[in-house]
Formats: structure tokens, C-alpha cells, sequence
């Protein structure tokens, strides 16, 4: 056997392994989950076939152009866009792919019921109104091999149709009928983890700051709030402060309220790092120090806002670089399986959304509960 006549499948079929395997090896994914010994085989036996990824043959033979599209939503105004768009580049570039991207403007959120996405293309001489079948179709007019829709709060949306017959992966976005590959953040766990570590330092009259924003991921983000109390044999939020608006304003009210009040909370879970930013501001006015007599725990790790309070904020991060990497991946596996494959791209399908763990990033902000003042 040539090497110039060895592909993919061949590498695969000598190792015992299969074509996405090969591919995971010889262009070093990260998060595979592939065995060392696994790894030595492939790579000995691609080099026994003399085989290697040739990019320009690749896209020549099979006519697809070596670029994703990425449609998110608000990168100006979402916190994490950057993120998600790194995380998406960096492990397009590390399998040879270039990543195109698109900005949509935010929808309403999805409660009303499943919002139409990933249309068809119009038809000839129509051009689309829906801003999220805009931003397809412009990435569909650049010859994209696939597409990663990064959305906001896990919003449910409706694929209408096969987006011109390439596969797509959503971000932190579900399909109603799960006929999408997704990655969402276990933001429920992320809270959950956050309310035990005020727990062990303590704290047993906890507050919860929230806003009256209703979506997927607030509501996550409460209800890990109070299962975590739940099981700590605690009945719920010793004050509960809903903020009129989502930034540090409305949090600054919402959490003066609760700690203005007649026995007050010793600690505040707060469902966003701007909410808890808000808190610090109410705290201070009240003459109540950070953390020897309040502890604060936020919810996002914000770029220039957590670490830079003082003091430093304790919050989740929300696996924003990962998501993108593990939907770039997830979408070039299905590309370079068809590939090898020599067929038409297959159904994009998968199983209940994969969930990333959310990580309880420790600064400043916790402290044991100041049993003088602010326990009863």
C-alpha cells in the first residue's frame, strides 16, 4: 500500500480503532478520552502507512472549505462571549479548521415556548427577517462546513431544518427533541457547591439574591441554592432579595433591603458576580465589613469585576472556554467521521446535553460567620 493511497480508515482499521479515535490521536484533541498504550498504537501505525493529516488534500477531495461558523448571540453585552469564542478558535486552529464568526442580536427569552433557529436558507430572492436565520444564512453563504450556535441561559430552540445539510452543535442552548449535540453549564451544581462552602465555613443563615429575570439559568442557580440547604437540614433562604434589574444597581437595592432588616443574614448567595458587586456597595454603606461580618459568594467569575472587588469576590466560573472547545470538537468529529466515511454527513443527534461542571474559584470573600452580630 502507497502512502499516498493510505487514508484514515486504513489507520483505523489496522489499529482496531475507530476513525474518530485516529483522528482524536494524530491532532492531539484535547479532553479525548483515549488511553496512552491507545495512543502509541495509532501513532505507530500511522507512521508504519506513512499517514499523516494533510489539510488542502482533505478539503480538496471532500470540497468542504476547513471553516466552522459560529453564530453567538450579543458578544458585546454577554460577559463570557469572549470566552466561548476563544475556546471555540483555539481548538478549530489546533485540527486545522478556521473559525468564522457571527454576531446575533439576543432573542427574548424562550419560556413563551421553542424559538425557531438553524432554518433552511430562504427561498431564491427572499431574504431572511429572523436575525438568528440571518446569521446562519450568512454563514451559509460562506461555505462553512458546520455550525456552532452559542445562545444564552440554556434557551430552548427549535431547528426548523438541517441548516443547507451541514451538522451543527449548540452552546448553552438546547432542542426540544434533542435532535441537536449540546454542551450546557451544570450551573445547578456550580450554586449547590458554592452554598456548601458557606456552609462549611459556618453559616446557617444564608440570604439569596436574585433578580426577577426569569431564565433556565437563574433558575438552576436558585434551585442548587436551596438543594444544597435542603440537605444541610436548613428549611430555605433566611431572606430572599429579588433585584429589579440584573446589574449591580439592582443588586445594591435588593441586598440593602435584606440587610437593613431585623435579623439579618450572615452570608448572601448571589446569582450573578454583578448582584454580588451590588451587595458589596450595600454592606459598606451599612458599615458591615467583607467578610468579617458578611460573607458574599457570586455566580460567573466576571473578566475585571470578581477579582478585582475588594476583596476579591469568591463565585463559580462558568466553563465558558471549555464549552466552546468541547462544541468545536464535537462538531469536527462528525465532520471528519463523514469524511472518512465518504458519505453524506450523518444526523447530528445525540444523547441529553453533556454537561460541563461549573468551578468554585476561593478569593476573599468567605469568612466565618460573626456570631456577635450576625447570627442570632
Amino acid at each position: 500500500m502507497s502512502s499516498g493511497s493510505v487514508g484514515i480508515r486504513d489507520v483505523a482499521r489496522e489499529a482496531g480503532v475507530s476513525v474518530t479515535t485516529v483522528s482524536h490521536v494524530l491532532n492531539d484533541v484535547p479532553f479525548a478520552r483515549v488511553s496512552p498504550e491507545t495512543r502509541e498504537k495509532v501513532r505507530t501505525t500511522a507512521a508504519r502507512l506513512g499517514y499523516g493529516p494533510n489539510r488542502l488534500a482533505r478539503a480538496l477531495r471532500s470540497r468542504r472549505s476547513g471553516v466552522l461558523g459560529l453564530a453567538i448571540e450579543d458578544v458585546a453585552t454577554t460577559p463570557h462571549a469572549g470566552r466561548i469564542i476563544l475556546g471555540a478558535e483555539q481548538a478549530a486552529r489546533a485540527r486545522g479548521y478556521a473559525l468564522m464568526v457571527v454576531n446575533i442580536p439576543a432573542q427574548a427569552e424562550a419560556d413563551a415556548g421553542p424559538q425557531p433557529a438553524l432554518k433552511s436558507s430562504p427561498e431564491p430572492g427572499q431574504h431572511a427577517t429572523d436575525p438568528i436565520q440571518a446569521g446562519v444564512e450568512s454563514l451559509l453563504a460562506r461555505q462553512v462546513d458546520g455550525i456552532l450556535y452559542a445562545a444564552g441561559h440554556r434557551r430552548v430552540l427549535q431547528p426548523s431544518a438541517t441548516p443547507g445539510k451541514v451538522p451543527a452543535v449548540l452552546l448553552d442552548a438546547v432542542a426540544p427533541d434533542r435532535s441537536l449535540p449540546a454542551v450546557v453549564a451544570d450551573e445547578y451544581g456550580g450554586a449547590a457547591a458554592a452554598v456548601e462552602a458557606l456552609l462549611a465555613a459556618g453559616h446557617t443563615r444564608i440570604g439569596l439574591l436574585t433578580t426577577a429575570e426569569e431564565n433556565h439559568s437563574t433558575r438552576q442557580r436558585i434551585r442548587g441554592f436551596r438543594d444544597a440547604l435542603q440537605r444541610a437540614g436548613l428549611d430555605g433562604a433566611s431572606a430572599t432579595g429579588e433585584a429589579a434589574s440584573p446589574d449591580a444597581s439592582g443588586g445594591y437595592a435588593a441586598a440593602r433591603r435584606i440587610l437593613a432588616a431585623a435579623n439579618p443574614p450572615s452570608a448572601l448567595f448571589c446569582c450573578s458576580d454583578s448582584l454580588a458587586m451590588g451587595a458589596y456597595r450595600a454592606a459598606a454603606e451599612l458599615g458591615l465589613s467583607i467578610p468579617g461580618n458578611l460573607s458574599v459568594v457570586g455566580f460567573g467569575d466576571e473578566e475585571l469585576l470578581a477579582a478585582n472587588l475588594h476583596p476579591g469576590l469568591t463565585t463559580v466560573a462558568v466553563p465558558q472556554s471549555e464549552m466552546g472547545a468541547w462544541a468545536a470538537n464535537r462538531l469536527i468529529d462528525e465532520l471528519e467521521s463523514a469524511a472518512a466515511e465518504a458519505g453524506p454527513t450523518p444526523p447530528t443527534g445525540g444523547p441529553d446535553p453533556v454537561l460541563l461542571g461549573c468551578r468554585l474559584v476561593t478569593r476573599g470573600s468567605v469568612g466565618l460567620p460573626d456570631t456577635g452580630k450576625r447570627q442570632p
